[in-house]
């Protein structure tokens, strides 16, 4: 078997991956590169405080102290600033850059590396968030199989990871196992249960020729499948790579404030250069000293820097996308965040989304019999007998509603399963035995006898009114007809409770199921506003109206439901039943189909936009009190250094409360 290829020196690097998880370094290395930037200023700052402490008693030492200090926070800064200016590039960085030279030049070397010190230790709290979104993404790869069984061409099987398997791949799978890869069916036939994929429950049928999706898992026969999509084009590594791009995705405001910085840093060092040469001018100080126009102007060009006001917006939205990545929920950008907190009303799909995927089984009934070949009873103990043997959701729908009802199992003889169709065998009813079969209608009507053909247009036409699942047996001249319909998942009800009364969302549901059973699992969990029977165009034009009208969030999971997701003002699918075309097209990606959470997150971004509001005001406030004062000398240098980056660090950590979940 093939070795992965091992990383190079110069390809890790050019990566962009956080330099402590890099394979040429040490376990105890790795420790110590875990959030260097702020270790690097927390010593900095300590560094600070005794050079501060020492330049009343031993000056020297307290001058070296103050060049290490330098070094340490000021290095990375200065070549920063040299590389932005390199680009053309005036932005906040080499603004702060600028004001601790020109701290040093006048003699206020103390202010200049409190500057510093303090600009890297917000610096490095938007790092530390911006790190912790990233490593969120090293636990998503578990959610997939990382091996999958290869036969060989002399028919030998071995283990090999998912990511060296080339397309054309020959794998086996067997019963109960997750598909790896998409590929086609080439030998075998089986049952799988695609319910992340369509959002329907009910087992499909898949045999050679049929195309099967990387996901589905494998119920009750082997297959043989060839390989037709590798690792990278999974639905898992689709996820992956968004949740990468997020931070591409910014939010309106976010934008602004980022083209803003930029033209306002050149518009400050322009006033302080202004500054600087007229205050002395007019007022009759001189250029240098404590009271001069240099140190004003530069008190004046920090307290006015808007490094609060840029840091304002990031930060919160990485950290309130950290948090719900923790929590498994994919946001694709803060600017779902901003879409979120809008809307007024939110719609959900029946099927899948507030079921469970999990069949119960409701009912049995003889189909065009007078005289049936035996009772209910007798036929519900048939269709346990033989369904005990099988394993797929039917089956324990089946064997759950024969229990519920005290039914023991008809003694069976000559039982045989096929397949990816159905179960058949021969049952011994009041010393007589007869042959039975329960399947797919496709696999009754090879079975059915004479009596019955002129009635089986008859029974499909029942089979297509049916608004839920069902099943058919046959008991010699007799078919009864099984019916199933979806477990309404446990935290639907409280989930739509909180959403009313807690978010004050009005929820809906669009469906394209029967009307009947639309409204009659909308009545379960509190649903008062139902659109039933429509089809996925008619589905598009309900989102698009009420899109339009007060914001509509859309919570769906199959192929069916990607327009309306895409179009709705936030779409929201399920990662691990969703398809891949509806993850595809919405904004949010519930990774564990964790639907209670969705009160959490509409809370959550209606808190990121209040704390958004509250950096912004702090900012302002931080640059309008300080600005005229620092002219006026009101505010010395070292207090403008602590207000503008103690609202900094204000900012950071109040962005850092939208990380506890």
């Amino acid at each position: 078997m093939s070795q992965p290829k091992p990383y190079l020196f110069d390809e890790f690097f050019a990566s962009g991956k956080e330099e402590s998880i890099s394979p040429f370094l040490t376990p105890s290395s790795r420790i110590w590169g875990k959030n260097l930037p702020l270790k690097t200023a927390l010593l900095s700052a300590f560094l600070l405080f005794t050079a501060f402490a020492t330049s009343f008693f031993i000056p020297p030492l307290s001058h070296l102290l103050l060049l290490m200090v330098y070094f340490l926070a000021g290095t990375p800064a200065l070549l920063g600033s040299i590389e932005d200016i390199k680009n053309l590039e005036i932005n906040i960085d080499v603004l702060m850059t600028f004001a601790a030279l020109l701290s040093v030049i006048i003699g206020s070397g103390m202010e200049g590396a409190l500057l510093l010190v303090l600009f890297e230790l917000s610096g490095a709290m938007e790092n530390m968030v911006s790190e912790k979104t990233k490593g969120t993404l090293l636990t998503l790869n578990r959610l997939s199989p990382r091996f999958a069984c290869v036969i060989s061409l002399d028919g030998t099987l071995y283990d090999k990871s998912i990511k060296e398997i080339p397309i054309g791949t020959h794998l086996l799978i067997k019963a109960g196992e997750i598909v790896p890869l998409d590929g086609n069916v080439i030998d075998g036939s089986s049952f799988v249960n695609l319910f992340h994929l369509t959002g329907e429950s009910h087992p499909v049928s898949k045999k050679k020729g049929d195309e099967i999706q990387a996901g589905a898992r494998n119920l009750d026969g082997t297959l043989t499948i060839e390989v037709t999509r590798t690792s990278s084009d999974s639905t898992l590594t689709r996820i992956i790579q968004l949740i990468t791009q997020a931070q591409e995705a910014k939010p309106q405001l976010q934008r602004f404030l980022d083209r803003f910085g930029k033209w306002y840093a050149m518009t400050i060092i322009g006033l302080f250069a202004l500054f600087a040469l007229t205050i002395p001018l007019f007022f009759s100080l001189p250029y240098f000293g404590t009271e001069g126009g240099i140190y004003r102007s530069l008190a004046f060009l920090i307290a006015a820097s808007p490094c609060a006001l840029i840091i304002a917006t990031p930060t919160a939205y990485l950290s309130a996308i950290s948090c719900c990545a923790r929590r498994g929920i994919l946001l694709k950008g803060g600017i779902v965040l901003d879409a979120l907190a809008s809307c007024k009303r939110i719609a959900f799909d029946k099927t899948g989304t507030l079921t469970t995927g999990k069949l119960s089984c409701t009912s049995i009934e003889a189909l065009y019999a007078k005289e049936p070949f035996c009772s209910l009873d007798e036929a519900l103990s048939i269709a346990c007998a033989l369904e005990r043997h099988a394993v797929h959701p039917i089956a324990d729908a089946i064997l759950s509603f024969g229990k519920e009802k005290g039914i023991k199992n008809t003694k069976l003889t000559d039982f045989n399963a096929v397949a990816g169709f159905g179960l058949e065998g021969k049952a011994v009813l009041s010393s007589k035995t007869s042959a039975v079969f329960i399947g797919h209608a496709e696999f009754i009507a090879q079975k059915i006898p004479a009596s019955l053909k002129d009635k089986w247009e008859a029974v499909e036409a029942t089979l297509q009114k049916e608004g839920h699942m069902n099943t058919l047996l046959l008991v010699e001249d007799t078919l009864f007809l099984f019916h199933f319909i979806d477990t309404i998942r446990p935290e639907s009800i409280g989930m739509i409770e909180s959403l009313k009364k807690g978010m004050h969302l009005n929820p809906m549901m669009l469906t394209g199921d029967h009307s009947d059973i639309a409204k009659a699992v909308a009545a379960k969990v509190g649903i008062d506003e139902v659109y039933a029977n429509l089809r996925p165009e008619d589905k598009l034009a309900k989102v698009t109206e009420f899109s339009k009208l007060e914001g509509l969030i859309m919570v769906g999971d199959g192929v069916n439901d990607a327009p309306a997701l895409a179009r709705a003002t936030v779409g929201i699918s399920l990662g691990k039943i969703g398809s891949a075309t509806a993850i595809d097209a919405s904004d949010i990606v519930f990774l564990n189909d964790d639907l209670f959470l969705l009160d959490w997150l509409v809370g959550k971004s209606r808190q990121t936009m209040r704390i958004v509001k509250q950096n912004i005001t702090l900012a302002l406030c931080v640059i309008v009190f300080a600005t005229t004062p620092a002219l006026l000398g009101l505010v010395p240098l070292w207090l403008a250094v602590i207000m503008h980056e103690g609202g900094t660090v204000l900012v950071g950590l109040n962005s850092l409360r939208l990380l506890r979940k």
